[in-house]
């Protein structure tokens, strides 16, 4: 058998050795070529973006067999014309997705993303920066860090914090826990979780978002060490509940090392009281997490930012620029007070990664991530172009939007079961919400079903506290207050559409 790898591939029966190498190879369009191809591309996504206002929200069903037929047609075995794939791609994509782009696409946080940052991605993705070693993309780094550095002082975090961009909230969440795990348990690191003296366990609320099951599963403490703490009348978390759990942890001998606030959670829009619980935290010497994926945003609007109270004192702070900042996804961010634990979660080193440069560290040192996208170029565009005061007057016309919103709703016999000043609106027909909650349930989610097959509108079915309710949230800087009226009107049909027996 031969050691010349063209040998054994047959490779070397093509063509001589070096012969037809100094030419371009297949994927090389040209420079003139492929701006075309970019051109075209950014002409459809312009277009698309125009027209999707006119049609529906969403399909009125999911057609997986029509997809498949139609990927059938893609067997790649022979190159096909640019134009048309990507004519065909989006023709698919049109007809196949709910638009989270479209003013009344009332739903899970997914914003319309600005045009400052479908142009950040369109760079990275030409540019193609590694953001592993500081050397390879000092730029690059630096932008995201004056990004990081503007959003800890938003939040009142002090100047020294330290962190990250994340594909999300689930992994910025994640940082968080190694970091709370290495910052309560020193021999976390090296010895695992066998190592350490009890079983950890952390507290969150029962309608914080449940990735952290998800990312207990991941660390090896397993979803039972996840304590879901009862909500109150509020739906925030109960102060009085997390007491209890917290001494039946220390009384049965397991660790408590984490509490999680939330600032506005998934199902409600509610905001933890951040404040009590930083103090119970100091009390008891754990870390405090905030989740402010959604509601995080508030800290660059000076008439907003004191909702986020309390989230100055956090150990660590999570936002998604890809939900209230309307970045594209996926733009999360991990910030801690604490740099020493963040390094000593991550740091590692090896033969191969360039030498650190003096004064900065690496950014695969400091992340989950080791060779990563240049994520922040999208915010650091749209905080640059637009500028703080329209990120402040959009994120609170926002707010008066989802103010008119539950006026609209009210006036219509809607009766609002969420308590948040964020734009986000969860309601029930009071005949219905009497039914009880099998009927109820059964009910308000058919009600939402009518409505998105309908296409005027997306909004879901939503359970807070084990009630059944209809969710609406302002999740696009499109969306006009005539938008609002078409969604109540959709729901209004819906519901005389929809029979309670």
């Amino acid at each position: 058998m031969s050691n010349d790898p063209l040998v054994e591939t047959g490779l070397d029966e093509l063509t001589p050795m070096g012969a037809d190498l100094d030419g371009a190879g297949p994927y090389d369009l040209g420079v003139d070529a492929g701006g075309r191809l970019l051109a075209e591309t950014a002409a459809l996504v312009a277009g698309h973006t125009g027209e999707v206002v006119h049609g529906p929200v969403a399909p009125a069903s999911v057609d997986t067999e029509r997809i498949r037929d139609w990927l059938a047609g893609f067997d790649f075995a022979e190159a096909k014309p640019a134009d048309a794939v990507l004519g065909s791609v989006m023709s698919a994509l049109r007809k196949w997705t709910v638009h989270t782009t479209h003013p009344r696409y009332f739903g899970l946080f997914n914003p319309s993303p600005t045009w400052w940052g479908m142009a950040g991605d369109l760079i990275v993705a030409g540019v193609n920066p590694q953001l592993a070693a500081y050397s390879h993309a000092p730029a690059a780094t630096e932008m995201e860090r004056h990004v990081l550095r503007l959003l800890a002082n938003g939040l009142g975090l002090p100047s020294d914090t330290d962190g990250s961009f994340t594909v999300g909230g689930a992994e910025a969440n994640l940082t968080a826990v190694i970091v709370a795990l290495t910052r309560r348990f020193p021999e976390y690191g090296s010895a695992g979780l066998l190592g350490l003296p009890g079983r950890p366990v952390f507290y969150a609320s029962a309608e914080s978002h449940l990735a952290w099951l998800k990312i207990a599963h991941m660390t090896g403490l397993g979803r039972d060490a996840v304590r879901l703490v009862p909500v109150d009348a509020a739906l925030k978390m109960d102060l009085d509940r997390l007491r209890e759990a917290y001494a039946a942890d220390v009384a049965g001998g397991r660790i408590p090392f984490m509490i999680v606030g939330t600032a506005g959670t998934t199902g409600a829009g509610v905001l933890d009281p951040l404040g009590p619980l930083a103090d119970l935290a100091a009390e008891w010497g754990l870390h405090l997490h905030v989740d402010a994926a959604w509601g995080g945003a508030a800290a660059l609007s000076d008439r907003l930012r004191p909702l986020l109270a309390g989230i100055e004192r956090a150990d660590s702070v999570t936002v998604d620029a890809h939900k209230w900042l309307s970045a594209p996804m996926g733009a999360g961010v991990f910030l801690t007070r604490h740099p020493a634990a963040l390094a000593a979660s991550f740091q590692c080193s090896t033969g191969y990664m360039p030498a650190e440069v003096d004064g900065t560290h690496d950014p695969y040192t400091t992340s989950v991530q080791w060779s990563r996208r240049f994520i922040g170029l999208k915010v650091f565009l749209h905080l640059a172009v637009a500028g703080l005061p329209a990120v402040a007057e959009q994120l609170e016309r926002d707010v008066r939007l989802g103010d008119l919103l539950a006026r609209r709703l009210a006036e219509r016999g809607w009766q609002r079961i969420n308590q948040t000043p964020l734009p986000l609106v969860c309601v029930v027909d009071p005949e219905a919400d009497a039914a009880g909650e099998e009927r109820s349930g059964r009910w308000h989610a058919e009600v939402a079903g009518h409505v998105v097959r309908g296409g005027q509108a997306w909004v879901s079915p939503v359970r807070l506290d084990g009630r059944s309710a209809i969710r609406l949230c302002v999740t696009s800087y499109r969306t006009t207050a005539s938008d609002l009226d078409r969604a109540v009107a959709a729901l209004d049909a819906a519901r005389a559409a929809t029979s309670l027996t």
